[in-house]
């Protein structure tokens, strides 16, 4: 944890007056500013770029804040983030590609391309893809949280990750329920390469990067732990063993933060190694909000393989099947809108695309977790919704998190 004695400093209100094209903007721009900066200032959110995409209401974008605590940097609409879990996405679609190409089956075990996964002979590829397998997520164990406090620049293997995971007992029989875990993610990243012989970075850039135009986007090697620039340095309040359950300080601390005598830690060149195929990927939010769309509308998938895709979602908790589903790869938020979140040391991302009104919304800050424990990004997105959807759209949870009574592993990166 890192104490301050200089107040955190942040920038908020700067948001732009036109859209990208410099037209004018649409009216309910004037009623997201300010409800957005009033949540980055009850949160300390340094800074956010917003984009949205309407068919209906018609298109905005607008940055808000700074790039780094203390100084008027502002953000900018090319700047790169690191996308986190939206990452895994990627790694279902092209599972998904492959599956629908005949190089594999989502039934198959993990155990056919990968030895030594506990009950791997019962676990599909399927299962790993919905979150549905029962493993235990490396991101949990305490040993592995401290090695990236303490080591950050720590280069990591997907198999020292996976050994992490198997030394835990696995915590449910395949298929029982849905619990988010890093290490199938990690597994399905291992089955692409054997599958195809070639590195993931190759294989997104081949069949995802390139084909939608995503020229601002990467999957950079292990040892790169730096970002292309521009970008905002990115922020973590507590420490991963100190969050290592809700990602929420102490009460006293959450009080310092808000107060500003709390201030992150900057995690911008951390190491992401420990994430790989669970959440390296790095963009911008121009590129998200292409790729968000052709997630939701199936541009990357055959009619088949994308309308299997959707119908996989199924609720995260069954008791508030309105809440939030999960399925291959994709999440649906409350009711509407199908995409992902990703979060990790430094900043959050959030992108989703309504494939019924064509709405697209994609929030992308430099702060991880506000002092609460939500993802930033979240926080902002859960203030928007009502302005499109309604006061009862809101998801009340992130599938992508665990429920603040849940013992389910953290889901970091």
């Amino acid at each position: 944890m890192l104490v301050a004695t200089v107040g955190l400093t942040v920038a908020v209100g700067c948001g732009s007056s036109t859209d990208s094209s410099g037209s004018a903007e649409p009216a309910y721009a004037a009623t997201l500013r300010p409800i957005i900066e009033k949540l980055m200032r009850d949160n300390v959110i340094p800074g956010a770029v917003v984009v949205v995409r309407s068919p209906k209401d018609g298109d905005w974008t607008a940055t808000f804040g700074t790039g780094t605590i203390g100084k008027d940097v502002p953000m900018t609409v090319d700047d790169h983030f690191r996308i986190g879990s939206n990452t895994k996405t990627m790694t279902v679609t092209v599972l998904l590609q492959l599956a629908q190409e005949g190089k594999l089956s989502l039934d198959d075990p993990i155990a056919k391309y990968w030895p030594g996964v506990p009950n791997g002979d019962r676990i599909t590829l399927a299962q790993l893809a919905e979150m549905r397998s029962g493993l235990f997520s490396y991101t949990f164990d305490e040993q592995f949280n401290a090695y990236l406090d303490n080591e950050p620049q720590k280069i990591w293997t997907p198999e020292q990750l996976l050994d992490i995971a198997f030394a835990h007992p696995v915590n449910f029989a395949p298929g029982e329920k849905f619990e988010y875990s890093n290490t199938n993610t990690i597994l399905l990243g291992l089955v692409i390469e054997k599958v195809t012989g070639k590195s993931v970075a190759t294989t997104f850039q081949d069949r995802i990067f390139t084909p939608l135009g995503l020229k601002h986007t990467s999957f950079p090697a292990p040892a790169d732990s730096s970002i292309p620039d521009p970008h905002p340095q990115g922020y973590a309040f507590g420490t991963n063993v100190s969050t290592i359950e809700t990602f929420a300080l102490p009460p006293d601390q959450q009080a310092a933060a808000l107060a500003g005598t709390l201030q992150p830690s900057n995690q911008t060149t951390s190491s992401p190694s420990w994430t790989w195929t669970a959440g390296a990927v790095i963009s911008t939010v121009d590129d998200m909000t292409t790729y968000v769309k052709a997630l939701a509308d199936g541009g990357l998938l055959d009619k088949q393989m994308q309308q299997q895709r959707i119908a996989s979602i199924q609720p995260i908790d069954p008791a508030n099947p309105a809440m939030a589903g999960y399925g291959l790869g994709i999440v649906r938020f409350g009711t509407h809108l199908l995409g992902h979140d990703g979060q990790i040391p430094g900043y959050m991302t959030f992108m989703g695309s309504d494939p019924d009104s064509g709405l697209t919304i994609v929030v992308a800050t430099n702060l991880a977790t506000v002092p609460s424990g939500e993802g930033s990004a979240l926080v902002l997105v859960k203030g928007m919704l009502p302005t499109f959807y309604g006061a009862n759209a809101i998801p009340d949870h992130d599938p992508a998190q665990p429920a603040p009574t849940s013992n389910s592993p953290a889901p970091t990166g």
